[in-house]
């Protein structure tokens, strides 16, 4: 049995102190008074007790396969080391997001084929029936104008290897790139538009003329996906009629919607709305869409993911509690309970109740700077870091 002692246990309500969290294998079996012995004790220094962070949209792997273009490290290595460094920021449970893409104007990554996509999935699968140190899940994301994307996606469902899908449409015109500008900016950054044979009208005029997948074969893979209890979400919902369209698509979930009213209009349709933690450390959306913290502050905001900088979940708490006067409990609901609802895993995830999975971060305070100092994962102490100050 593990006790942790002298912390301040984060619930789904309320910052409990002077009391002892007590645990057995890999669950959580009760909070009590300090006086309990027990097997093994942590001392938390009077740091925040936390459930481990759920990030249910993060391509940060991506970063270690391809630390650099030409690059390429194996995918076992790179799941090994990234999953290192997630658990020293909390992070329990990813839900590894890889997009299969039909064009590379945004990104020529040959991460997004299939032959890649298959090989990842397959990997996730498998590192759970040999030694890990977090729970990796995998995030299909599909982009609606890659028709092969229907049968990938039924066949990966049907095998067992997916965890959550998304439907995606990087179109010019609506959703994150409802101004053209905005969307001819990104295109160049990508190094897209390096073929000098197409013009940036000959790019809008190819999106015109696309294929896209039908409503029915959308309908399909979500109802595939239900079946399999997998959550299905949208991504860049920018208007009420899109929500709509995926109301009836059986959209579980609206990924970073476009604009507050969207978010708003998703959240009171039920939806869980998602946001991305690094919106709120950069003080808005690097695309120059919604605010992540305006929208937490208007109640239009569920979750927050990483997207593609995990370190900001931890600090986007803090943040949104000392900036804008927003409950801790609250906002650690949004990356642990929350999310872990929409992914209908917590029966045993997500919160800091008897009986729940013992998947436990304990934060500090060093420098003013928010850190993680232990991490407790299926019962087991898996990591502790101390500070020091070292004279020369």
């Amino acid at each position: 049995m593990i006790a942790i002692k002298n912390g301040r246990i984060v619930t789904p309500n309320e910052i409990i102190e002077n009391k002892t969290l007590l645990i057995h294998k890999d669950r959580i079996i009760n909070i009590c008074n300090s006086d309990i012995k027990a097997k093994k004790t942590i001392n938390a220094h009077g740091g925040y007790v936390m459930p481990g962070f759920i990030d249910v949209h993060s391509d940060k792997i991506e970063q270690f396969i391809y630390p650099r273009p030409t690059a390429r490290f194996p995918f076992e290595l790179a799941l090994k080391e990234c999953e290192k460094e997630l658990l020293q920021l909390g992070i329990t449970t990813i839900y590894h997001s890889f997009s299969l893409y039909k064009d590379e104007l945004l990104g020529k990554s040959p991460l997004r084929t299939k032959e890649n996509v298959l090989e990842m999935a397959e990997l996730i699968a498998n590192i759970h029936k040999r030694r890990h140190l977090i729970h990796h899940r995998f995030h299909l994301r599909i982009e609606i104008d890659n028709i092969e994307a229907y049968d990938i996606a039924k066949e990966m469902m049907e095998r067992g290897l997916v965890h959550e899908i998304s439907f995606m449409d990087h179109t010019p015109g609506q959703g994150q790139y409802r101004s053209l500008e905005v969307y001819r900016d990104t295109v160049d950054k990508y190094h897209g538009m390096e073929n000098e044979a197409m013009t940036f009208e000959e790019v809008l005029e190819h999106h015109k003329e696309k294929g896209m997948l039908s409503f029915e074969q959308l309908k399909e893979l979500a109802d595939m996906a239900h079946e399999r209890n997998i959550t299905v979400a949208s991504h860049d919902d920018d208007t009420v009629e899109k929500l709509k369209i995926n109301q009836r698509l059986g959209v579980d979930i609206s990924e970073f919607p476009i604009t507050e009213d969207t978010a708003k209009a998703a959240h009171d349709m039920n939806f869980y709305t998602v946001a991305g933690a690094p919106n709120i450390l950069l003080g808005g959306s690097h695309s120059g869409n919604m605010s992540a913290a305006d929208a937490i502050v208007h109640g239009c905001a569920d979750i927050l993911c990483s997207d593609y900088f995990p370190q900001a979940i931890l600090q986007s708490l803090f943040i949104m509690r000392d900036k804008y006067g927003q409950s801790l409990p609250e906002m650690v609901k949004k990356v642990t309970l929350n999310p872990a609802k929409a992914m209908r895993i917590d029966k045993n995830y997500g919160s800091i109740e008897k009986g729940k999975k013992a998947d436990i971060v304990i934060a500090d305070i060093v420098d003013d700077y928010p850190a993680i100092t232990h991490v407790i994962a299926d019962g087991k102490l898996v990591s502790k870091i101390k500070y020091r100050r070292q004279t020369v």
